[in-house]
């Protein structure tokens, strides 16, 4: 275990039972860690082939490291009946970048470019470039705990 705190900046999404799967998502990140969670806004497919989307994002400040988060990110997405390859996604939670402050974060190169469904959310937890976007108006929605 690290002796030092990094912050993670996750995406997540849900098409399938998504109130279900991000209620499932919020508490099991909550146990990681300190958690800022963004809204959850209700954005079409990427590829206009599966239902709309739940997604979110949340800074995650954690004594966990990088690879150590990876692998539970890949267990709750396993654990809550993830399949790939799916238009259907029960729990999709993406490490964006991470890092010990929010001026020096490294984006993980697997997500670049970042797509307008992790720009969203995103914006509301962290100020940052990589994250401007034309003005949207997309649905928020309601997930109480």
């Amino acid at each position: 275990m690290n002796a030092t705190e990094t912050i993670f900046a996750l995406a997540l999404a849900s098409n399938c039972n998504p109130e279900q799967y991000f209620k499932q998502a919020f508490s099991q990140i909550a146990e990681m860690g300190q958690v800022q969670f963004s809204k959850i806004y209700l954005i079409p497919c990427r590829d206009a082939i599966g239902a709309n989307y739940w997604n979110a994002a949340c800074l995650l400040k954690s004594h966990l490291d990088v690879e150590e988060t990876i692998h539970l990110l890949k267990k709750m997405e396993t654990d809550a009946g993830r399949v790939r390859p799916s238009h259907f996604i029960s729990l999709d939670v993406d490490l964006i970048a991470w890092g010990m402050d929010l001026e020096h974060m490294q984006f993980n190169p697997k997500k670049l470019p970042l797509a307008l469904d992790v720009k969203i959310p995103m914006q509301d937890v962290w100020t940052h470039v990589a994250f401007n976007h034309l003005h949207t108006d997309f649905p928020i929605v309601t997930c109480e705990p």
